[in-house]
């Protein structure tokens, strides 16, 4: 992703709220289809770590690989993601 891409994201992301928080369940397969949904509604998606905090590097990469999204910042217990919405849908 270009760099300025990636900072037009960054500053969008100031504005949105999480749309998601990973709790004590942790990245189930429920968090991971709801996430997928919301970035196919909306391509940009907020996400706070409720639990798990320590993980959250960690954590933040894997959802990125496993739901197809770019991991665009990660600050604090927040994550934001990217990904490109399809035109069919």
């Amino acid at each position: 992703m270009s760099a300025p891409k990636l900072s037009e994201l960054k500053s969008r992301a100031q504005l949105l709220k999480p749309a998601i928080k990973l709790g004590k369940a942790g990245a189930s397969p429920e968090l991971l289809v709801e996430l997928g949904k919301l970035l196919d509604l909306h391509g940009l998606v907020k996400l706070r770590f409720e639990g798990f905090k320590e993980e959250r590097k960690t954590l933040s990469k894997e959802l990125a690989e496993k739901t197809g999204a770019t991991l665009v910042q990660q600050v604090g217990h927040t994550a934001v993601y990217f990904r490109a919405r399809t035109s069919s849908g």
